[in-house]
């Protein structure tokens, strides 16, 4: 058979001879789009490059240079990050608006490749679109998993994994040597969150080391930027750099994982129901699976896909942020003695040489809840909020269409003169006469964010990080290595989904007997 000519797509002859038409059909559109927005009242925007917008703007650590641009533009502008347009917020009346005025309009997160394979599309609560089923996600974390009583409830497994951490560093301060604090924080909380989501910790070897490294790349992967996502034909480069197919392994890994959790659990249900030994009806000594496989026995559409989304939800917003604020905390006490000084008083004069502190000792501690306060507006672990405009809506008097990415920079609302008296001093003493707190109704400080998408975590994060500042303080004292002043202690942060410090925290404890 005679092989036909291949002809050029570009010079087809159907494409040549409607080239006219797809012209004057794309200045149309450049028309419509320039008259769509003639008439409206846009918040004020910097300067852009084409085809990638303000991308080159951002750096590593977006916060410090979008504040940077809001000192300039105001604290609502309008930015495009390549096709995207994104509203950006920097100050407390800007995100009082997004997140208490219109917050039904910015109830939604913006959605993206990697999070809808990583998150079982999108069945989980951090990112399921606002609805009837992001109710009943939402239901569940306030009701079931985080409601104040079940996180007193977990009180006894703060109190043993604090008791370890105390028993380590005490070993270890008969050396005299610096402690990664840093490091042993973090599997301080590691060790908390699984207990509370598993019943049993994963900081050992084999599949549960595995499983922590999975959840770093995890994590990784949800601060990562997808490319494709704001430059639509620059997808491939997501292919070609093994983005999507690192996505694609960790997904795989975490899922295989939890099935395998999730299986052993329920054979040990059926196995005691089964028998004649009763399950045990005690609700406070449930951990988050019992929970979830509870709810789905009696709740069919909560299927087993959500059960695994929601306990990534305790892990990505539970770990890391809870050891950011303490690594934080840790790191202005030993740049402020005599901050440092005040809050061992406190503590110490408390508990009045008791060894062990308590729930109650903790609610008269309220210098040590100004110094969480105050680590958590100046190093808030999520420094940006993101949402989505579901419709037209104005703010401040802007018109923001629907459609347009939103970032609330909690960082920069933290530091800002407007709100705050010598912002970027630490000083912990702002908080004893004053009401505003952080779980979401003061918008000078949503360090974990505010309204309907609100972290419901905060309470169990806030639990930790007061029972462990407090030990830490109570029962050593603390020193930089090498005699080291504070204020040469290195501030540099770290990229990511929390801001941590780049460089690990060493310190030197001494008991305090000594």
């Amino acid at each position: 058979m005679e092989q036909q000519p291949v002809t050029s797509f570009f010079f087809h002859p159907f494409l040549f001879s409607s080239l006219p038409i797809l012209f004057i059909a794309f200045l149309i559109k450049k028309w419509l789009l320039n008259t769509s927005t003639i008439n409206k009242h846009l918040p004020p925007s910097p300067p852009k490059l084409p085809i990638i917008g303000n991308f080159h703007q951002l750096g590593s650590l977006p916060h410090h240079p979008l504040r940077s641009l809001a000192q300039r533009y105001g604290p609502l502008m309008l930015l495009h990050f390549g096709s995207t347009p994104t509203l950006v917020a920097s100050s407390a009346d800007a995100a009082r608006e997004i997140m208490k005025t219109h917050d039904i309009v910015f109830s939604n997160r913006r959605k993206s490749i990697i999070t809808k394979r990583l998150l079982y599309d999108y069945k989980d609560v951090s990112m399921a679109p606002y609805g009837e089923f992001w109710r009943q996600m939402k239901s569940i974390f306030v009701l079931q998993l985080l409601s104040n009583r079940r996180v007193q409830s977990f009180h006894f497994v703060r109190e043993e994994e604090t008791a370890l951490l105390m028993k380590k560093i005490e070993e270890s301060s008969s050396s005299s040597s610096a402690l990664n604090l840093s490091e042993i924080i973090t599997l301080l909380t590691n060790d908390v969150i699984c207990r509370a989501a598993f019943g049993r910790k994963y900081s050992g070897g084999g599949s549960g080391k595995k499983f922590l490294l999975l959840l770093k790349d995890f994590l990784a992967l949800l601060g990562s930027i997808d490319v494709g996502e704001f430059i639509p034909w620059l997808a491939w480069i997501s292919h070609v750099n093994g983005l999507y197919a690192k996505v694609d392994r960790v997904g795989k890994e975490i899922d295989e994982f939890l099935e395998q959790v999730v299986e052993e659990r329920m054979n040990v249900l059926k196995t005691k129901s089964n028998g004649d030994e009763r399950i045990e009806d005690e609700e406070d000594r449930e951990d988050f699976l019992d929970i979830l496989l509870r709810i789905h026995k009696e709740n069919s559409t909560i299927d087993r896909d959500c059960i695994k989304a929601l306990i990534l939800d305790i892990f990505s917003a539970g770990t890391d942020t809870t050891a950011t604020v303490l690594e934080w905390a840790m790191t202005e006490l030993l740049r402020h003695p005599g901050v440092m000084n005040k809050l061992k008083n406190e503590v110490r004069e408390i508990l009045k040489g008791k060894p062990d502190i308590t729930a109650d000792d903790l609610e008269e501690m309220y210098y040590l809840k100004a110094v969480i306060k105050e680590t958590v507006r100046l190093h808030p672990p999520l420094t940006l909020h993101g949402r989505e405009a579901s419709e037209d809506v104005r703010v401040m008097g802007y018109d923001i269409p629907a459609g347009t990415m939103v970032i609330i920079n909690a960082w920069a609302i933290g530091r800002d003169p407007v709100s705050w008296v010598e912002p970027e001093e630490f000083q912990p003493e702002r908080f004893l006469n004053s009401s505003v707190d952080f779980r979401g109704q003061d918008f000078e400080l949503i360090p974990f964010g505010a309204g309907r998408r609100g972290c419901p975590g905060t309470s169990f994060a806030i639990a930790t990080n007061e029972f462990v500042l407090a030990n830490l303080v109570h029962k050593f004292n603390w020193a930089l290595p090498g005699g080291a002043r504070g204020e040469h202690l290195d501030m540099t942060e770290c990229p990511g989904v929390t801001i941590r410090r780049r460089k690990p925290l060493f310190a030197v404890a001494t008991p305090r007997s000594c």
